[in-house]
Order: C-alpha cells, then structure tokens, then sequence
C-alpha cells in the first residue's frame, strides 16, 4: 500500500512574502561573508529569491539549506565567469560584531587569522566550515546545499576542520608528529 499524499502545499504570493521575510537577512549575511560588499549581497539575496519563485513547487519546508544552495551555485557562476577565484575578503563590520558580542573561541583567535587561516583552504573546504561554523546549518543541511551525502559531508567537515587546524598552527603538521619508530614504552 503506498503512502498516501495531501493535497500540494499551496506556494501563493503570501508563502513567497513569509519566505522572504523570515529568511532575506540569512541570505544576505550569507553573501556578505563572501563577498564583504552589502550592495552585492543584497543583490545576490534578490537573485536567489527570484529562482525561489520561479521553483516555489522544489523549495522544502526547511528552506534555509536550499537557498544557501542556490546562492552558492549563483555565486560560482559568477566568479567561473570572471574566470578567476573570488578575491580575498576582508574584516567585514558583521564579523567584528560577532567577535564583539560572542565568547570562547570566537574571542580567543581573531577574526583575520580565521579568514587568513581560511584563504589557505581550498574553496570546498572554505565552504563547508563556512556553512556550519558561520551559517549554524547541520552536516545534513550543509550537505544539502553542497549537493551531496551526509556521510560525505561529514568527512569534508573533518578533514576541513583539520586543514584549518594545521593552517592557524604556528608549527607545520609534521613537526607536531611524535615518531612512528620510538623503541621504548615512554617514547609511545
């Protein structure tokens, strides 16, 4: 017996405000920590909620993931059309404020070792820390908006993480190693 299915939820002019409303500002801090430009973003944000009306009928209950996702593949359009990799961003106002108002390590490590710890980093490692230390999604949510499992995103975050790790170190991995041939109990 198959599982029965309601009526389809109806993506009206009023679900697309309450959609724009609750989630514009998401979308557009998401365009600034890679941009650091207000107008683009702003721009960006605007694009992306034009191909969610124009797919209103793909756009899940939990919409957040799929219109990072969207941002994300319109921001790559735009920088393979420059033909290049998108500039080094700078220290942006929303990143001071964060730094400002949060504690732990956010106050421990400043804002622009993170960022030139991150330029280190491949772009697919950027993003995938980006999206779950800036934009607060889950490895399932992350995933969704990096187009693939969960399990693989997961694994991407790990060694992410450690790349980072490696990068903001003041001593290269290898030195950090203890030595594979130590003979004796102590040297284990």
């Amino acid at each position: 017996m198959g599982v029965r299915v309601g009526p389809p939820k109806k993506r009206d002019e009023d679900w697309f405000n309450s959609l724009y409303v609750a989630e514009y500002a998401n979308v557009v801090r998401y365009g600034l920590r890679r941009l650091a430009d207000f107008d683009t973003s702003s721009e960006l944000a605007q694009e992306v909620f034009v191909v969610a009306w124009r797919r209103r009928n793909e756009v899940p209950d939990r919409s957040l993931p799929w219109l990072y996702g969207v941002a994300r593949r319109l921001l790559a359009n735009h920088w393979r059309s420059r033909r290049g990799a998108p500039d080094v961003l700078p220290i942006t106002g929303a990143d001071l404020a964060r730094v400002a108002s949060s504690s732990g390590a956010d106050t421990t490590v400043g804002v622009a070792d993170v960022r030139a710890a991150l330029a280190i980093l491949s772009e697919l490692d950027q993003e995938i820390l980006r999206l779950i230390g800036w934009e607060e999604l889950t490895v399932s949510e992350a995933a969704q908006v990096l187009g693939c499992t969960r399990a693989t995103a997961a694994v991407r975050l790990h060694r992410a993480r450690r790349r980072l790790a490696e990068a903001m170190s003041d001593r290269p991995a290898q030195s950090r190693r203890r030595p594979v041939f130590a003979t004796t109990r102590e040297e284990l």
